[in-house]
């Protein structure tokens, strides 16, 4: 057991090894990650790892899919909501409608259904690992919120497309009206439920008193029981995660009222986000031991599978490739009849979309899940080469399409000014000029006596634009202190209210001047 648990702090530390080797070479850390798990498993004496697929998608999903619906802006989202909804749909559905008739096409013993499965399985692109490369190259701002808002939708399609042809393939029929029924509630019971829960954490956080440990205790259980619940009443728990997470990323100044919740609990999150990523990737390659080893009970040679493999995500990259060409083409035309948010997409958006299919947890979790034998206690057909070829495509996309995509990027030449935005410098003015505005609007309406009597307090109004570093903040008595927390929140309800408003403004550049106003807001107070 002790030499167990060294060698499982071992892997933290090949983990943060990983992730600065990343970090310096400027690549993508989950493809680091996932050729090291891949290289340890090579050692002799390691610690077999089997990976158990309730872990994944209890353990690690809800969270990872609650910080990626926190952090992306739902404004932005809004605007390109129809081909978001396309890539996460429809595409999904056919890439895995195109895997399944490749597989029956081409792999001997694979039926309809059974290629439905492995479609399922491999259809959804991975959402951590696009943005780790999207770190380190700029894009237009529709082009990043698309490819944000897609990976957070289009794991609730795979896995639905998933649970019905394994249900298929167990009884051998597959009833229309059941499974659109199914499908129907999946996706209301699985958004319903998750607001449901976020407004009762909403309530909670509104009627109870709370301290900073139980807002951020509170925001990491959220997701869990937001999951466990929809996936009890047989709804979408992806879905539920999704949309509980941007109900209240919308809210998060309700849900997460003081400043200090809100940078510790960003500070906890990113960690906890950083090690659960690590974590998952660095298993990718540690369980290759075991899938191979079920390759030899299936007869099946390691070349030929490895050219299933290939031939799969050959299909995965030539359909998104058609799909994002589609969409182009589709812009173009509804463009005369209906607003779209870029009516002039070009030809470069869809070669950087067409190459950014990258596939990691949701794939290799969903693959792991397949039981070893079906309820009438048959084997299930072809699991070791379906949990095989699901690895290939992981570590082929992961290497080839993760290693070539920043070079993509710069051949391409992307503008990362959008006609949809005003420039950085244009918002930066206007928002100086904002909450300047209502700092001393507040001041004037309900502290007038106060204003002039301290003769630091102006200071601190231009603290945001002056970078003022003298110890002003240190000669402010504790009614003015309190004056000044009024001003901030005041400053914030406009931050809030400019960005609903203007859909000009940049949500990320306002949620940098928040995190500002948080910061000033706890140096005045532990000063």
């Amino acid at each position: 057991m002790v030499e167990h648990f060294i060698f499982y702090l071992a892997l933290v530390l090949v983990i943060i090894g990983a992730i600065m080797l990343a970090n310096k070479l400027k690549i993508a850390y989950p493809i680091l990650l996932v050729v090291a798990g891949l290289l340890i498993s090579f050692i002799p004496g390691i610690p077999a790892i089997k990976i158990e697929p309730e872990l994944i998608f209890i353990i690690f999903l809800p969270p990872l899919l609650y910080e990626a619906a926190f952090a992306v802006s739902w404004k932005e989202m809004w605007k390109l909501r129809r081909i978001i909804t396309n890539f996460a749909f429809v595409v999904v559905f056919l890439t895995a409608l195109s895997v399944a008739f490749v597989a029956n096409s081409f792999i001997p013993g694979f039926s309809l259904a059974l290629g439905f499965v492995l479609g399922g399985i491999v259809s959804p692109p991975d959402a951590v690992s696009a943005g780790a490369i999207l770190k380190f190259v700029k894009v237009p701002k529709n082009l990043a919120t698309l490819l944000e808002g897609e990976s957070l939708f289009n794991d609730a399609s795979s896995l639905i497309i998933f649970r019905f042809a394994m249900v298929a393939v167990a009884t051998g029929q597959f009833i229309w009206l059941d499974a659109a029924l199914s499908f129907g509630w999946m996706l209301v019971g699985g958004i319903g439920l998750g607001v449901l829960i976020a407004i009762i954490f909403l309530k909670v956080h509104k009627t109870f008193p709370t301290d900073v440990n139980m807002d951020t205790v509170l925001s990491l259980v959220a997701p869990y029981i937001m999951y466990i619940a929809a996936e009890e009443v047989h709804a979408s728990g992806v879905l539920a995660v999704v949309s509980g997470g941007l109900f209240l990323s919308v809210r998060r100044h309700e849900f997460l009222r003081s400043s200090e919740s809100r940078l510790r609990g960003a500070n906890v999150w990113q960690s906890f986000a950083f090690l659960i990523n690590g974590i998952v990737f660095l298993l990718i390659g540690l369980d290759l031991p075991e899938i191979m080893k079920g390759l030899s009970n299936e007869g099946i040679s390691l070349s030929q599978a490895i050219g299933y493999g290939l031939l799969v995500t050959a299909i995965l990259i030539l359909v998104r490739f058609l799909a994002a060409f589609a969409a182009v083409f589709v812009t173009l035309v509804m463009r005369n009849f209906i607003n779209v948010a870029d009516a002039n997409p070009g030809m470069k958006a869809p070669l950087l979309l067409g190459w950014t299919g990258m596939r990691g947890v949701v794939s290799l979790a969903a693959a792991l899940s397949i039981p070893v034998t079906m309820d009438n206690g048959q084997a299930f057909p072809h699991r070791d080469l379906i949990l095989f070829i699901t690895f290939v495509v992981i570590l082929v996309t992961l290497i080839v399409q993760g290693l070539t995509l920043p070079a993509l990027i710069k051949k391409l030449k992307f503008s990362t000014h959008s006609n949809n935005h005003l420039s950085e410098e244009e918002t930066e003015n206007l928002l100086r000029r904002g909450i300047r505005h209502a700092a001393f609007t507040h001041l004037d309406t309900h502290h007038t006596h106060r204003k002039e009597e301290n003769e630091y307090f102006r200071k601190l109004m231009d603290r945001l634009e002056q970078e003022d570093k003298d110890d002003s903040v240190h000669k402010l008595s504790d009614e003015a202190k309190e004056i000044y927390f009024e001003t901030l929140e005041e400053q914030r309800k406009w931050l809030r209210e400019e960005n609903r408003n203007n859909p000009k403004i940049d949500e990320e550049i306002v949620r940098h001047y928040l995190l500002k106003l948080d910061l000033e807001e706890e140096r005045l107070r532990i000063g």
